[in-house]
């Protein structure tokens, strides 16, 4: 029996191992697959909040609601950043 003095600790997967840019990846091939400009639609959902600028096709609008916005911002920036800035 285990002593009751000891505290347990009890830790849930975080849905966070899923990376940002692999959200921003397989969201944006849902929107094009349905015809939606994915460009305009993701800024339209982080400018917003509003989960319906993203189509629930391929289960997108629950897979970016697991990601907060301005994490999405911040890879998108990290991203440009290397891509086009970085010498």
């Amino acid at each position: 029996m285990k002593k009751l003095e000891n505290t347990q600790y009890f830790k849930i997967q975080s849905d966070q191992e899923l990376k940002v840019g692999e959200v921003l990846r397989k969201v944006y091939q849902a929107m094009t697959e349905k015809g939606y400009d994915p460009v305009n639609q993701i800024v339209g959902y982080i400018m917003s909040g509003d989960p319906t600028y993203i189509t629930s096709h391929k289960g997108a609008r629950s897979l970016i609601m697991k990601v907060e916005r301005d994490e999405l911002v911040e890879e998108l920036l990290r991203v440009y950043v290397e891509k086009t800035v970085k010498d």
